[in-house]
């Protein structure tokens, strides 16, 4: 059985081979450390979706580091870009570890119908039971007819419960009754599914807040994450979407999906530099275990 890093690793295979072939060929071309090697280095990385403004804080951070130790050899300049990219991925607001705290933990995922939102709900089921939780899952996405057969399939794998009411039913509702069964049962974690209709932003966030004010209210004690799902595969579209749900929602994490089946990983960079927020798990393929909390250094040690 593969271990996380061999996951990992070959998860993110398509990134790492059009990423790390294209940089390695500079690396090895016995260029002069000059700005015409900056800039085909740069060229990669906006490429690669970073992002522009990532990669032009990562280049200057790069062309300081070199000029100040005064290294002429381009296998060293590769080790400082690695180090450099991976604190780029540390800026950003380092998420609490709830995990192991007492009190319900309740996570809302949100993010648009089609990036994976019901499976990345499945397998954080999964991992919790896994790990002796109990765990409960609010289907509040009411309005997608095939949301709740979809769960049930997870909370037979996963061995969890779920709460669900009738197609069309108020989702802050759903939430209201997940929360009380939650806390009668003595549960550890309640996910809380939702729809995806960022088209309609004004009506996404009025149920939005109409669900966090039930929250608050129900379960004041309550650990409350929202954690935003994204299908890596969109690429700038993905970077998009996490500022439009920004304005709407007050995310504390994200999930990005579907990063075996994409060759632009970079576009991690871009969101955590740009939004601030913290990635919490990575999808790098079909199985539950696929789904890795994240961590920055081992995420660059894959993609190099």
């Amino acid at each position: 059985m593969k271990n996380i890093i061999e996951r990992l690793k070959e998860g993110l295979g398509k990134t790492r081979d059009s990423f790390t072939g294209k940089i390695d060929a500079l690396f090895n071309s016995s260029k002069a450390i000059d700005d015409e090697f900056y800039e085909e280095l740069e060229d990669l990385l906006i490429l690669s979706d970073v992002g522009y403004e990532t990669t032009v804080e990562i280049m200057d951070s790069l062309e300081t580091a070199v000029r100040n130790e005064k290294i002429r050899d381009a296998g060293n300049v590769k080790d400082i870009l690695k180090t450099l990219m991976a604190e780029k991925l540390q800026t950003a607001g380092k998420s609490e570890n709830h995990e192991k705290q007492s009190g319900l933990r309740i996570i809302l995922v949100i993010g648009v119908n089609g990036v994976g939102k019901t499976t990345t709900i499945g397998k954080l089921a999964s991992k919790f039971t896994n790990e002796g939780e109990k765990v409960i899952i609010a289907a509040a996405d009411t309005f997608r007819a095939a949301a709740v057969d979809q769960l049930k399939v997870w909370v037979e794998r996963s061995k969890s419960d779920l709460i669900a009411q009738k197609e069309g039913a108020d989702p802050a509702s759903v939430v209201y009754d997940a929360i009380i069964s939650a806390k009668a049962r003595n549960m550890d974690v309640l996910i809380c599914d939702t729809a995806g209709r960022l088209h309609n932003k004004k009506n996404l966030m009025n149920e939005l807040g109409k669900i966090t004010k039930i929250i608050k209210r129900e379960a004041p004690e309550s650990i409350l994450e929202t954690y935003l799902v994204l299908d890596a595969t969109t690429g700038q579209n993905a970077l998009n979407q996490a500022k439009a749900f920004n304005e709407i929602a007050d995310i504390s994490g994200i999930i990005m999906t579907k990063l075996d089946g994409t060759a632009k990983g970079g576009i991690v960079f871009a969101l955590v530099s740009e939004l601030g927020i913290p990635v919490e798990y990575i999808g790098v393929g079909e199985e539950i275990e696929d789904l890795q909390k994240f961590d920055p250094e081992s995420f660059v040690d894959a993609i190099f």
